[in-house]
Parts: structure tokens; C-alpha cells; sequence
């Protein structure tokens, strides 16, 4: 099920002029598997799926649901699933391979309807496509997805193919960094970068042992993305919205064991340590100094006069990064309405929020610069400066 943006050429906002050679967003796309879930019904239908009779397990979950603010999420996994696969929702069953069988083709069917819908708004043809950028922590097999979407959408077979596995919530955002650099170093190029995410090798019935599941059954949706990445826009043909100005990553030494994940018979295995707000507040500040600074934004710009696209990872990293940083009410909003609308979907989730980011501009267009920020294992910072056309 995919979903497109088609009022978005129609636009009366202020066009600026694109910075020769640049690597700019051209146009987006989104799909979604057909099983949406609205938050209020999530409790009930997960105690039931896991056949959970403890009530200080099903309390905390509806405590989690409201502090999230997550109002609906689409997933894979359904009914259907589960009466094929009962062993899904039995506690230490190996059914790494069963998740597989449905993960697999998932991410692919909905990367594929994202793309469809990316390439229709950008209007040209699928073989127009040069190169191709595949994001996933979702899925494992050779060949890998990229293959198989090249394929699906009939894309050239000498098209240049790169796989980014298993990186997180902030793959999106190295999804952008790669694409620009492919982008800027083969003129005339037309790099498809499509990111698709489902929590199938996560799903597992809950365990006091294992508190950490229980936000993830709170927060986390599938679905996938896509964005065409070109420099130089066509005229006539294409219409470039946003600029790939400047793009950095940075890891925090020493804190590879804050977001942990294990790949084990029975799927992947996540904890997240408590301090991860706090160690994202704690560096944040001179992260986005630094891309500042790096992209010709003297220390004299202030945070509020830029516009922002971060990765809603939870509310807690936002509230925590709107006070430390010091923004305005409302300078999140697009995170969190991304954040409400689907979940936390991994790295796509930074392209639900440009893509609502791409609507408030149309409506003011006076910020010119934003920035880009995402954050995962690592703890890894991926953030881009962004310029609005």
C-alpha cells in the first residue's frame, strides 16, 4: 500500500536557485503493509497474540502506549501470520528461519511500492535510474534485497548496486550520505536510495527478564521509503526540493553497548540502555555545531532560525534535544507527528519527517537551512545540512 504526495509541484512557494553540482532530493515515496493498528488496540490484541495472562506485564504496556504518544502503526505480522506460524509467540522457540520466510519478501514488497511511488513524482523513467542504495535491518539472504528490487522495478542490470545492513535507526540518514556522494562524483546520475524496515525478527511474547520488549511493542511499526538523489535538476523535467549540503557521522567512543543487538535462533534481541537520551543530550549540541560549521553556517546562526529533521527514536530523545538545544515549540513538530502517525519505523522514519518537513516549507518558506539528524547503535550520530529550494 503505498502513499504519494501529488499537490507538491502545484506549490506557490519561493523557488531558490540549486547550487550547481549538488546532490538534491528530487522527489519521495512511502508504502506501508496493509495491517494498520491503532495504538488504543494494541494491548488487547498483543496479550492475546502472546497469550500473556500476567496483569502487571499487560499494565505496563498500556502505561508505555500513552507515554510514547504513538497513535497507529501499520504492520507485517497479522492473524494470519500467526495461525500459520504459532510458534512465533512461544517463548524459546528457534524460529529464526520461519521469520526470515515472512521478513524476506516484506521488506522488498514494500520497498518496492515506496520506490514505485518515488519514481512516479519524480516523473521519469525507472531506467533512468543509475544507481541504487538498499537500507535494511530487516532481512538476510544473498543475494540481498537490492537485487531483488533492482529486478522488481526493472531497473538496468548494469545499474551500481550498495547494501547497508543491520545499522539501525540511522540508517536512513547514511542511506543520504552515500547516495550524495554517488550523486556528486558520476555527473548525471539518478540514485534511487530506498530504506525498508519490519519488526517481524523482533516480535517475541514478553518476559520480566525482558523489560526492553515491551517498548519496543510500543513504539515500533514497518513500512519503507524512497527518495530519488540527483545533482543539477533537470529543467522542465525535474523539480529538486531539498539540498544534500554537507554530510557527517560520528560515533561516541565507548558507547557501543547503550543500543544492543543480537542475532540468536530465536530472531534479534534488542536492549537499550537507560542513559541513551542522555547521552545523545550530552554531545548533540556539538554535533550540530560541527555540521554547521563544516557547511559554512558561522557560530552566529542560531538553532531556532533552522528548520529541523530529526529521527523521532522516542519522545524522550526529542524533549530532550528541543530543551538542551534550546528550539522553539513547534520546531519538532514534523518528528512528531511522524512519530504519531506510524512509530518508530527505523530508518525510514527520517523520510516520513522530511516528507511532512517538505509540506511546512511550501507554506513558509523563509528558513533556507535545516539540519538532518538521526541516531542508532553506536552510538552512532548521521546528520546532513540540509538547504530548502
Amino acid at each position: 500500500m503505498s502513499q504519494k504526495n501529488d499537490d507538491h509541484h502545484h506549490s506557490t512557494a519561493l523557488r531558490r536557485v540549486p547550487t550547481p553540482g549538488k546532490a538534491t532530493l528530487l522527489a519521495i515515496g512511502k508504502a506501508f503493509p496493509s495491517q494498520l493498528i491503532p495504538q488504543e488496540c494494541l494491548v488487547e490484541g498483543y496479550i492475546r497474540d502472546t497469550k500473556c495472562d500476567d496483569p502487571a506485564i499487560k499494565e505496563k504496556l498500556e502505561r508505555l502506549c500513552k507515554t510514547t504518544t504513538v497513535k497507529r502503526r501499520f504492520t507485517v505480522l497479522s492473524r494470519e501470520i500467526l495461525d500459520k506460524y504459532p510458534e512465533l509467540a512461544t517463548e524459546g522457540s528457534p524460529t529464526i528461519r520461519q521469520r526470515l520466510e515472512i521478513a524476506n519478501p516484506a521488506v522488498v514488497d514494500m520497498a518496492a511500492d515506496a520506490s514505485l511511488a518515488c519514481i512516479n513524482e519524480w516523473g521519469r523513467p525507472a531506467a533512468d535510474i543509475t544507481h541504487l542504495v538498499y537500507v535494511s535491518s530487516s532481512e538476510i539472504r544473498l543475494p540481498g534485497g537490492d537485487l531483488h528490487l533492482a529486478t522488481r522495478l526493472g531497473l538496468r542490470s548494469d545499474v551500481g548496486r550498495v547494501m547497508l545492513y543491520f545499522l539501525g535507526c540511522y540508517g536512513g540518514v547514511t542511506g543520504l550520505r552515500v547516495a550524495k556522494d554517488i550523486a556528486e562524483n558520476n555527473p548525471g546520475s539518478r540514485v534511487l536510495l530506498a530504506t525498508s524496515e519490519t519488526t517481524i525478527l523482533g516480535f517475541r511474547p514478553p518476559s520480566k527478564s525482558r523489560p526492553y520488549d515491551l517498548v519496543g511493542a510500543a513504539l515500533f511499526g514497518d513500512g519503507a521509503a524512497a527518495v530519488v538523489v540527483g545533482a543539477d535538476p533537470v529543467e522542465g523535467k525535474e523539480e529538486g526540493f531539498m539540498e544534500l549540503s554537507y554530510a557527517v557521522q560520528e560515533f561516541l567512543p565507548g558507547t557501543h553497548g547503550v543500543i544492543d543487538g543480537r542475532l540468536s535462533e530465536e530472531g534479534i534481541n534488542f536492549r537499550l540502555g537507560r542513559d541513551l537520551p542522555e547521552k545523545i543530550e550530552g554531545n548533540i549540541e556539538e554535533f550540530c555545531r560541527k555540521l554547521m560549521r563544516i557547511g559554512g553556517l558561522g557560530d552566529g546562526v542560531g538553532f531556532n532560525e533552522l528548520f529541523w529533521a530529526v529521527h523521532p527514536g522516542g519522545p524522550a530523545i526529542l524533549n530532550r534535544l528541543e530543551g538542551k538545544l534550546g528550539l522553539e515549540e513547534g520546531k519538532l513538530d514534523c518528528s512528531r507527528k511522524a512519530l504519531m502517525d506510524y512509530g518508530n519505523v527505523s530508518s525510514n522514519t527520517i523520510f516520513y519527517v522530511m516528507e511532512y518537513m517538505r509540506e511546512e516549507l511550501m507554506k513558509k518558506s523563509e528558513e533556507e537551512w535545516g539540519l538532518g539528524l538521526a541516531f542508532g547503535p553506536g552510538i552512532t550520530f548521521e546528520g546532513v545540512l540540509l538547504r530548502s529550494l
